[in-house]
């Protein structure tokens, strides 16, 4: 392992050399089975062929231009990408490079919007226990899990927790004199996926809207087809129509791989940032543009997300089926599934390790599955006959 890295992540015992699929070969030839695609990132598997053949035509044109120009490829991933999401109300975007930045820029855009229509103090933003929403000061201080707290304060104040699934909670801090916007995740990741109640994001949809707060969907790990949806937040319902939310942010699997995220705004939003309140050196790169649109034109198609649904189901119903002593709960939609264990995840982790697959934890007892779109059947078979060993 290689010593010059600072000492900021629990890494396991490998180093990977290529990949193909859903398989990466380590240095030393080993093949192993990943149900992790990057954390939700390459939702295409590794090696793509039509990923692969785009971002290499783009980067044999230019790799980067800044964002005093346009590039035909950005220009063409923001127009397919706000269609992608306009069943959701979204009108138009700002593109970066990561699902924090989306996240800082989807609340200054709530602060903007609350200020210039109702002047100062109206700047809070509401999150769940239990959300993740980034790791810089700003999104550390948005995440509702004290663990990520620790050693890292001051924060940026003016953010507010509840717990999720709370109606009460939430219709007393939805306070209209001082919420500017509520940020959630339709299905929290980090926290062992866990996906919000009917009840709970159709209350959420009213009062946002009774109460002019921007209503924010955080999309990037459950969005992009990862639920079998192309976002989360669209198998939701309010007064047995489809919620249009104001503000949406995506990055992880975006591009396929390549660091790109995305805000996007609905049509309260579409107006508020002006020259010069948002910026972001690398966004809309036109490399990780290229890529972002072999992500649309794959994923979002109905058979294609109808294949990620069953799929997912696939997994869970075999998981339940086992009636395994050491499984206490399997949750999950689509292709984002967690695996409640009676012991600690890690040393599952590493014994995986040993086995040739793959997988993720989420919280102490908690497995997280999040393997490529492009998975196979019988390789879902391999990977559970290896994961029911392993526990």
């Amino acid at each position: 392992m290689n010593d010059f890295f600072m000492h900021n992540f629990h890494r396991l015992p490998v180093v990977f050399a290529g990949g193909q699929g859903a398989w990466l070969v380590d240095t030393a030839g080993k093949k192993y089975l990943d149900l992790s695609a990057g954390i939700a990132v390459n939702c295409l598997g590794h090696a793509y062929p039509p990923l692969v053949k785009a971002i290499s035509e783009q980067a044999a044109k230019f790799n980067h231009v800044s964002n005093y120009y346009q590039s035909e490829t950005a220009a063409l991933f923001a127009e397919k990408l706000v269609a992608a999401c306009a069943d959701g109300g979204m009108k138009n975007l700002f593109l970066g490079n990561s699902g924090a930045e989306a996240n800082e820029a989807a609340c200054k855009i709530a602060r903007k919007y609350s200020l210039k229509k109702y002047g100062p103090g109206r700047h809070t933003i509401v999150t769940l226990r239990g959300s993740f929403h980034g790791r810089t000061i700003t999104m550390l201080a948005a995440t509702g899990q004290d663990s990520f707290h620790k050693d890292f304060g001051p924060f940026t104040e003016g953010f507010a927790y509840i717990p999720g699934g709370d109606i009460d909670a939430l219709e007393k801090a939805l306070d209209a004199k001082t919420v500017a916007g509520l940020l959630i995740e339709a299905v929290q990741g980090e926290s062992g996926i866990r996906p919000q109640s009917p009840e709970f994001i159709e209350k959420a949809a009213r009062l946002c809207a009774e109460r002019d707060i921007l209503l924010m969907f955080d999309e990037i790990q459950c969005g992009l087809g990862r639920t079998g949806s192309f976002l989360a937040f669209e198998q939701y319902r309010c007064a047995g129509k489809p919620i249009k939310a104001d503000v949406v942010t995506l990055a992880k699997g975006l591009a396929g791989g390549l660091p790109a995220g995305a805000v996007l705004a609905g049509e309260k939003a579409e107006n508020v940032f002006e020259v010069g309140d948002h910026n972001s050196t690398f966004g809309g790169n036109p490399v990780a543009a290229a890529a972002g649109l072999v992500v649309l034109e794959t994923v979002n198609t109905p058979a294609f997300l109808a294949e990620i649904t069953r799929k997912g189901e696939k997994i869970m119903a075999a998981i339940r089926g086992w009636n395994h002593p050491a499984v206490q709960e399997v949750r999950g939609r689509g292709l984002m599934i967690g695996i409640d264990i009676e012991k600690d995840a890690w040393p599952i982790l590493e014994a995986g390790i040993a086995r040739g697959i793959l997988i993720l934890a989420a919280g102490q007892k908690t497995l997280r599955l999040l393997p490529p779109y492009t998975i196979t059947d019988s390789e879902i078979e391999q990977g559970l006959e290896i994961l029911k060993k392993l526990l």
